[in-house]
């Protein structure tokens, strides 16, 4: 782990300095943006679907090399708004779909990656700048699900490092940094619970989906909004875990945190408990992983305050892993092994864009999942899955899923 995961400040990676942005419009990517501006940070290339009005403030502001966007419909009206424009680099490089996200992620001059494209359609961009040895700041959770074992390896043979950007497991390797590897017991990762804390499985079958929209605490997209509603975003967050840590399943658990400070806690084997807080926003951990393995000082008025009347309460409590059996679900993808876990995610992507279209209810999430591991479950035997193999599967699951509950839509919307 300690070879792709760096864990001592002394580590051979180097602070940021040029960067290519997967998912520049989305909240991970605008927040990385902030923190470029505020920085310094150089930005080489940029990425994103279909937002290119976004896009095209962050173009004329970052002046970046290259962009790509979700296919060639959407890269004309980008080349077409940009024609007359005197505010762009000349030589800037306009492409789309994943062979423009493979360009992104392996721009020339780039040593850090910012991977914050949602769902298994990161994978392939991520597996070409490990390739490159590049620094990859992973806030693309599913890379790791789907993709585990041969991501690990494919990193540490071409020594690559992966830095967790999302703020539970940020918060999980701030707390093992400079300490010994053997010296933890438990991860603990921390969960909001969502809109529907608290809410039996007989309320869970009358949400609708502003509702779930309605998060608590959290500003971010509308997949991982839903998936954080119906807990699969914590089920991501173990298999997650399993993997960037080296974890055994038994020492991967989640608390329910409402509050949103405390962004997840580590204890260990001596009796001592460490956590990180701060505000529910993603900037301290994209500040940590791209100066890291310095520490940059930033603006006092960034900083966590403790004693603000906001944030003089601090709760927690277990799941309800009967209300959301998501969490079960995820360990026992785990347990199964393969190319289970890649099962787990894309149904849950294909149950999540099918709950946002309005075509199932909130708990026939959990029943597509439940229902893909079950028929899926021969892909444990794959244990060592080449890229193809988990894009075959991928597809095939994503498949039979709308055939099931939308035979009217293609599946390959998702891809």
């Amino acid at each position: 782990m300690s070879e792709v995961l760096p864990l001592s400040y002394k580590s051979e990676v180097r602070k940021s300095s040029n960067l290519s942005i997967l998912g520049s419009t989305g909240s991970i990517g605008t927040q990385t943006l902030d923190v470029a501006r505020e920085c310094g940070y150089r930005v080489e290339a940029l990425s994103c679907n279909k937002n290119i009005d976004l896009l095209l403030t962050q173009i004329e502001e970052f002046q970046p090399r290259l962009v790509s966007v979700g296919d060639a419909t959407v890269a004309a009206e980008l080349k077409e708004r940009l024609r007359d424009s005197a505010k762009v680099r000349n030589d800037m490089e306009i492409m789309h779909g994943n062979e423009g996200n493979r360009a992104v992620a392996t721009c020339p001059d780039v040593d850090t990656v910012v991977a914050a494209i949602v769902g298994f359609a990161g994978l392939s961009a991520v597996l070409e700048a490990i390739r490159l040895g590049r620094k990859i700041a992973l806030a693309n959770k599913e890379t790791l699900v789907a993709a585990g074992k041969l991501v690990m390896q494919e990193a540490y043979l071409h020594g690559a490092s992966i830095i967790p950007l999302d703020s539970e497991h940020s918060a999980i390797w701030q707390c093992m940094l400079g300490r010994p590897e053997n010296s933890w017991r438990k991860i603990y990762l921390s969960c909001s619970g969502g809109p529907f804390r608290g809410y039996s499985r007989a309320e869970l079958e009358k949400v609708t989906l502003k509702d779930a929209l309605n998060h608590p605490t959290w500003d971010m997209g509308a997949k991982i909004t839903i998936d954080s509603a119906s807990l699969m975003n914590k089920g991501l967050e173990i298999i997650e875990a399993y993997w960037l840590f080296a974890a055994r399943e038994e020492a991967i658990d989640v608390l329910i945190h409402p509050q949103s400070i405390i962004h997840s806690i580590l204890s260990f084997v001596d009796g001592g408990v460490v956590g990180i807080f701060g505000s529910p926003d993603m900037k301290q951990p994209i500040h940590q992983a791209l100066a890291f393995p310095e520490i940059v000082e930033r603006d006092e008025s960034y900083a966590f305050d403790p004693l603000a009347k906001e944030n003089a309460e601090l709760s927690f409590e277990r799941p309800d892993e009967a209300s959301f059996p998501s969490l079960r679900l995820a360990r026992e993808a785990l347990q199964a092994g393969g190319l289970v876990p890649l099962a787990y995610n894309a149904a849950n992507e294909a149950a999540n864009y099918l709950f946002r279209r309005e075509r199932i209810s909130f708990v026939t999430i959990f029943e597509i999942v439940a229902k893909a591991l079950e028929e899926f479950h021969n892909l444990s035997n794959v244990k060592t899955g080449s890229y193809d193999d988990m894009i075959f599967a991928h597809e095939k699951i994503l498949a039979a899923v709308f055939e099931r509950y939308a035979p009217d839509l293609d599946s390959r919307l998702l891809l």
